[in-house]
């Protein structure tokens, strides 16, 4: 049995009494119910304490259920909140105009009492995912964090390399779906760094060959703390920990994969994270002028990097140098 305080709290808004009535009976066994009488008291309620969902009716005196809902959609802090229009009207433009304004769905009535806790139940399961959605992608963001903070002067490197690695993918001709699920997974490409010692990722001058060789092991280090997942998210990040230093002549590593044996998703990255670490201070070297590293990024088309890539990215230009100005500190 669920406790009083564990219920979702649910706002319904209706300027007649006898319908706030009809909803307490259909939900209170549910829900935590709060009840405003006017869009102004909704909105008061809303900032007190928000709700997990509204039942919100259109036609009010004074500030209708459209005008409540783009207020509630207009700022950062209650635009998520779903909103349920319920209503008499039953007209298609009456209903577009509340879709446009963000409601997420719409119930007639007389309303039935199942029908309502369904839609409710549906939506605060949306709700719930979207929030674990937004949570997961955090914690790959924070870890990936943890990798680069130790050899990056300003932490913005992943915000960077990650945004260009989507501006390419998009000017490559990969949809935005995927192209936003690779800038999202980026940045874990490093997150093997964190079993590398400080003294190797942090030496100022040149690294040895024992040294070289074991800060390669990063790649497989990443690989095997994000193998094995189910989550699409983490298995693509696991392909660009173990394949971002694979080069397309095949003298990469770990495992000196070769052309179009190397994960697009890799490719895309590779040349995303070159470009940033070119341009941008290390412990070991000073920053590289923008027009030189498009220059070598040119340059090693064919060698290091997918040639075609390599020539989209340089056609992104103004895009890229946008990303750097936004993320520079």
């Amino acid at each position: 049995m669920i406790s009083h305080t564990e219920k979702p709290r649910i706002l319904v808004v209706d300027d007649e009494p006898t319908n706030l009535k009809v909803m307490q009976r259909a939900l209170a066994e549910h829900y935590r119910l709060s009840f405003a009488k006017s869009g102004q008291a909704a909105l008061e309620l809303v900032a007190q304490e928000a709700p997990k969902l509204i039942l919100l009716d259109v036609m009010m005196p004074g500030m209708s259920g459209i005008e409540v809902c783009q207020a509630l959609k207009s700022q950062a802090d209650t635009r998520h909140i779903p909103v349920i229009f319920v209503t008499a009207l039953s007209d298609d433009d009456d209903e577009f105009a509340g879709f446009a304004v963000g409601a997420v769905d719409y119930i007639t009535k007389p309303i039935k009492p199942a029908l309502v806790r369904a839609r409710i139940n549906t939506h605060l399961s949306l709700v719930q995912a979207e929030q674990l959605k937004r949570a997961h992608v955090d914690l790959v963001h924070r870890l990936g964090s943890a990798a680069e903070y130790k050899d990056t002067d300003t932490g913005e490197h992943i915000i960077r390399m990650s945004k260009y690695s989507k501006a390419l993918a998009l000017a490559y001709g990969i949809n935005e779906e995927y192209a936003e699920l690779i800038r999202q997974a980026a940045p874990m490409h490093d997150v093997g760094k964190i079993g590398i010692p400080d003294a190797i990722l942090l030496k100022p001058g040149r690294l040895t060959e024992a040294e070289f060789t074991q800060i390669k092991e990063h790649t497989t280090i990443g690989g095997k703390i994000l193998e094995n997942s189910d989550s699409p998210l983490i298995q693509l990040a696991h392909l660009l920990a173990m394949e971002h230093h694979e080069k397309w002549d095949g003298s990469g590593y770990p495992r000196g994969l070769k052309g179009e044996a190397i994960s697009i998703e890799a490719r895309i990255v590779a040349i995303a994270d070159v470009f940033d670490a070119l341009t941008s201070k290390r412990p070991y070297k000073d920053p590289w002028p923008e027009e030189q590293a498009f220059a070598w990024i040119e340059e090693q088309a064919g060698s290091h990097f997918d040639p075609t890539l390599a020539e989209c990215f340089v056609s992104i230009k103004e895009s890229l140098l946008q990303i750097k100005r936004n993320h520079s500190r």
